[in-house]
């Protein structure tokens, strides 16, 4: 079972080969290098938005978040495709949900690139609820809420 802590300036390096590998089928995809590819982690780290999922030492996944008012922003979420089917990616979730209730937040918000289907399917069948299309910062982008009970 993968544990999740916060993200240290060690992890940075560690933090962008997790990311760029399981972005990387996306690019042939999509015909572009997906966002979260280009993050620099060190401010991220610094601002104490990176979350990681360690299992057996290792970096197997990884979240950035973003706490708004009134909602808590997935602004990103990673799992190695070595630990993809070890229910890492659920794990992350329910971690974002639980780091929601703790700061007050009855709502999770996340958007990904429309060509990304896979992504939708699997926050559909999790429980988020499409809420608008709309090109934003040049990317198609399905944009998504989840409110906690």
């Amino acid at each position: 079972m993968a544990i999740i802590r916060p993200a240290r300036p060690s992890d940075a390096e560690e933090l962008s080969t997790v990311e760029h590998a399981a972005y990387a089928n996306y690019v042939d995809h999509a015909g572009v290098r997906p966002e979260p590819m280009t993050e620099d982690f060190s401010p991220l780290i610094g601002d104490e938005r990176v979350w990681v999922a360690e299992h057996e030492g290792a970096v197997m996944g990884l979240l950035v978040l973003t706490t708004r008012p009134d909602h808590l922003l997935l602004d990103s979420i990673a799992v190695s495709p070595d630990a993809q089917g070890m229910g890492i990616g659920r794990r992350l979730l329910e971690f974002v949900e639980e780091h929601a209730r703790a700061h007050g937040l009855g709502e999770v918000r996340l958007y990904t690139d429309e060509a990304m289907t896979s992504n939708i399917d699997y926050y559909l069948r999790r429980g988020f609820v499409e809420t608008r299309r709309a090109v934003d910062q040049g990317r198609r982008r399905v944009f998504f809420t989840k409110h906690l009970g």
